[in-house]
């Protein structure tokens, strides 16, 4: 990360420099789905909210309500259970954690599966916001239409290794795929 190579022994240390990782399995990795829209907005970055030896809840409460408007997290209000929320509402409160660490980098593992085509459409909206406010996103996706609509540079991998490399200008699906089963 600017141009020195780190290691990291615990999330939380990645997490202190700048990085945060948005999993595709939202339901088992990524959201608390017993607790509401506020618990999961503000619990990767508690440390914001502290006061003394407790938690501003004023404040917790602001920040839920800030991103829930922001980004457009359609709900009743910040105390409603996440998992009752749609995929892509789910979705968003997972990126709306994230976003609160204030990261450097952002990683969007599969960032629009199982969401419907306005959420996909929301999300790649505040992806494009969060990059021309200088954030740096490296999306992981399976869909070669969304990697090619979405990048400024391509990546290709297969069975765990980058066959290549390639600008976004010079991307089409035949050149990736090409790469995709190179061994």
């Amino acid at each position: 990360m600017n141009g020195k190579k780190v290691h990291f022994k615990h999330p939380k240390e990645a997490i202190k420099e700048g990085l945060a990782y948005v999993t595709e399995d939202r339901k088992g990795n990524g959201l608390i789905l017993i607790q509401d829209i506020r618990y999961n907005i503000t619990i990767a970055n508690l440390e914001a909210l502290v006061n003394g030896l407790s938690i501003n809840e004023n404040e917790e409460i602001n920040v839920a309500n800030g991103y829930k408007d922001s980004i457009n997290i359609k709900a009743p209000s910040i105390e409603q259970k996440v998992g009752n929320l749609s995929g892509g509402n789910q979705q968003k409160v997972q990126l709306a954690k994230w976003m609160f660490a204030e990261p450097k980098v952002l990683i969007l593992d599969e960032p629009t599966r199982g969401i419907d085509v306005g959420a996909k459409y929301e999300i790649y909206s505040l992806m494009n916001k969060l990059v021309d406010k200088g954030m740096s996103i490296i999306m992981i996706s399976s869909e070669l239409p969304e990697v090619l609509g979405m990048s400024d540079r391509l990546y290709v991998m297969s069975e765990g290794t980058i066959t290549g490399e390639l600008l976004a200008e010079e991307a089409t699906e035949e050149k990736v795929m090409a790469m995709a089963i190179k061994s």
